[in-house]
């Protein structure tokens, strides 16, 4: 049943329907509830004026009381502007109109005082505010001491008077007239337990602030009921996964005793340690396992999955590790076949490339029990693919799986649903790890083992090329091999091309004497895979590639990576090329390469890289540089498409608002308590496909 808030905007005194339109089009604005939460998103003091001698170029928008001197019509045709000339006391000043002119000439009578208000810039030695917001000085308009919401708008809405402050007019009009149908959405014992204030009053507020404390307020509760929505709806998720979901008990620790005594090749860390204790918890809880591991390249996440492996093979179990490319897939199989086959264990690799004779021996033995570790890349999912009883299925780099693909998985057992370990390099802040994986555990390795030595990173401009180039020299006559990056231009596969075509041909000519391999996006596979072997196999002592190799190939031998372009590239990407190198005990370096004018985020950028080596902390600047939605791709962008909270500066209200969640679902799974009702009632309220529950409807 439609309620008030679902009521249609043109129905709102002031809006009509070509506005309504308008709203519908530019803003996405079609509903009372839509307008009223599209928030201000920031506010101007109209209380404060300045003289025209106290204005300077680093003031925003400023409030300014001035006397009409002079007004004139200067330049032809589209050169032609409207100038006001303008002074109080204290100096004197320009008010410039370049579009609109002749209806804001009728408003410009010499002698009236006016408050303008706009960025102020210096032209020559005289201040100037272009296109300022004007009105005559009264009584009531000098004192008004209120903040303005400002709101965003476009060109579109303010060439129909839809400009910030239209849009505050009708703004007024809706906060009256829905204030008494605004429900508090949260419980009195939330509201108390971390003192927020009802919700009419923090929509009022929100809107039109009476006071900065208020705002303040306002925008707490607002932003603790945006998570708070949105972390219920991912805890009842993994509370209705864990109640449905039994999962096998794989408790049995015989194998690991034996590798642990006999065969381990190197201490565990004691992150390790932590998150292979946290799993085996799950494993043998009867409750089905999802649980996310995140580790830094190289932090040891393939030796914490392996163990896990030897619990449920111990256990009678089978298990399967999931890596998005070929490449991955077979490094997996090298690296585990070696620990596979020391405690005697059966384990086989199915990837496209398999021959269908391989294939069969792999589907009978499988189906036996015979082969207990399977390593493969989507070919796993095929539905000829099927195991006498699949107890733990592993994935790798979760973000190149969509959930449809792990729910193809879940199917291969049909008594119980295997545990899940996800397994990802990307650093993910914790603030986007909770959002994103709500539904899942998340485990940490946050320490590298044990001799590995930390990777130099250093920038150098262009003009250090030379330089560059010996230093690089002196690795290879080490024995070492290099990598060199080039940018994907995402506009053109040719300019792609050329690009790295041009940077193959400059490295050539200046070590003429190595041999190099090459690879780029619109490379045949199999071209790709031979030159990739090449470099592997030690063939060939540079690498010139495209981003294509950010994931995956293992060469301890390789200590240098070079990046050029590198402000071109996004800060997680730049810390997974650079987790390419440093896989060896030899000393390992990152070299960044860039022209000299560098934007301000770019600069941030390649300073953060140099800084530090911590994924977490790279993680975070990222986020705040780029924003959550981007962070994570499109495909994750339903679950930060937030109104109000910020996930890049909001972190503690998360947290919050995450515990309370925790909180009333571990007393109340149900919301059937009579003091849950308004959460109930808020959760009820929403559409079956609404993502965020803290909409109002």
């Amino acid at each position: 049943m439609p309620g008030f808030f679902d009521t249609r905007i043109e129905f709102l005194k002031g809006v009509g329907p070509q506005k309504a339109d308008l709203l519908n089009k530019e803003l996405s604005i079609f509903t009372y509830g839509d307008l009223l939460q599209h928030y201000p998103f920031r506010y101007e003091d109209r209380s404060k004026f300045y003289k025209i001698r106290q204005l300077h170029s680093e003031l925003e928008n400023v409030q300014v009381i001035a006397r009409i001197q002079k007004v004139e019509l200067i330049g032809m045709g589209n050169k032609k502007r409207l100038v006001a000339h303008v002074a109080d006391e204290t100096g004197e000043m320009e008010m410039t109109w370049f579009k609109g002119i002749q209806w804001v000439q009728k408003k410009l009578p010499t002698g009236a005082v006016y408050i303008f208000l706009g960025k102020p810039a210096l032209f020559g030695r005289k201040w100037s505010i272009a296109h300022p917001e004007m009105e005559p000085l009264t009584q009531s308009s000098e004192k008004r001491n209120s903040f303005q919401p400002v709101y965003s708008t476009t060109e579109k809405l303010r060439a129909r008077f839809l400009d910030s402050k239209g849009i505050s007019k009708i703004m007024e009009q809706l906060v009256q007239v829905s204030y008494t149908q605004i429900q508090e959405s949260l419980p009195e014992e939330i509201l108390a337990a971390y003192q927020l204030i009802g919700k009419r009053e923090a929509v009022r507020q929100i809107h039109f602030p009476t006071e900065p404390a208020l705002l303040q307020n306002a925008r707490k509760r607002l932003k603790f009921e945006e998570f708070f929505f949105l972390q219920l709806r991912l805890l009842m998720m993994k509370v209705a996964r864990i109640d449905k979901y039994r999962g096998q008990v794989l408790d049995n620790t015989q194998l690991l005793t034996d590798f642990y005594q006999n065969h381990i090749p190197f201490e565990l860390t004691g992150a390790q340690k932590r998150v292979i204790r946290e799993a085996y918890q799950d494993m043998k809880s009867g409750k089905q396992m999802n649980r996310l591991i995140q580790g830094d390249v190289g932090s040891g996440k393939t030796m914490v999955a392996f163990i896990c492996t030897l619990i449920a093979i111990s256990s009678g179990a089978q298990a399967c590790l999931m890596a998005p490319t070929e490449i991955l897939a077979n490094q997996h199989y090298e690296g585990l076949k070696e620990y596979a086959d020391l405690m005697g264990l059966k384990i086989a690799l199915l990837t496209g490339s398999v021959k269908k004779s391989s294939r069969k021996i792999i589907h009978e033995e499988l189906l036996s029990g015979e082969l207990k570790i399977l390593i493969g890349t989507h070919a796993l999912l095929e539905d000829v693919v099927q195991f006498k009883n699949l107890g733990l299925a592993i994935v790798d780099e979760q973000h190149r799986f969509g959930v449809a693909q792990r729910a193809k998985l879940w199917a291969k057992n049909e008594e119980f649903y295997p545990h899940v370990l996800v397994m990802t390099a990307t650093p993910i802040p914790r603030t986007l790890a909770m959002t994103l994986y709500g539904d899942l555990d998340v485990s940490v390795i946050d320490e590298l083992p044990a001799g590995r030595k930390p990777i130099q990173t250093v920038h150098r401009y262009d003009k250090d090329r030379l330089k560059v180039f010996g230093f690089l020299k002196k690795e290879i006559e080490k024995g070492r091999q290099v990598y060199v990056v080039y940018p994907l231009i995402e506009e053109s596969e040719t300019l792609d091309l050329k690009n790295v075509m041009d940077g193959y041909e400059s490295i050539t000519r200046a070590f003429p004497e190595y041999p190099i391999s090459i690879v780029y996006g619109s490379q045949k596979s199999q071209d790709k895979d031979f030159e990739m072997q090449r470099f592997v196999k030690g063939e060939t002592k540079i690498m010139v590639a495209t981003t294509v190799i950010e994931v995956g190939v293992n060469v301890p031998n390789a200590s240098v990576m070079v990046i050029e372009n590198a402000e071109r590239f996004g800060l997680s990407q730049l810390h997974q090329l650079r987790g390419r190198v440093g896989r060896g005990a030899e000393q390992s370096y990152c070299i960044l390469m860039s022209k000299y004018e560098l934007s301000k985020d770019s600069r941030v950028r390649l300073e953060t890289m140099v800084r530090t080596n911590d994924g977490f902390e790279i993680a975070d600047v990222d986020l705040r540089l780029r924003g959550p939605g981007d962070l994570m791709g499109t495909q994750q962008s339903g679950i930060t498409d937030l109104l109000i909270a910020d996930l890049s500066k909001d972190a503690p209200i998360l947290t919050l608002a995450r515990d309370a969640a925790q909180q009333v679902l571990a007393e109340d799974s149900t919301l059937s308590l009579p003091k849950n009702q308004p959460i109930l009632r808020q959760v009820k309220s929403q559409k079956k496909t609404a993502v965020n529950w803290s909409r109002i409807s």
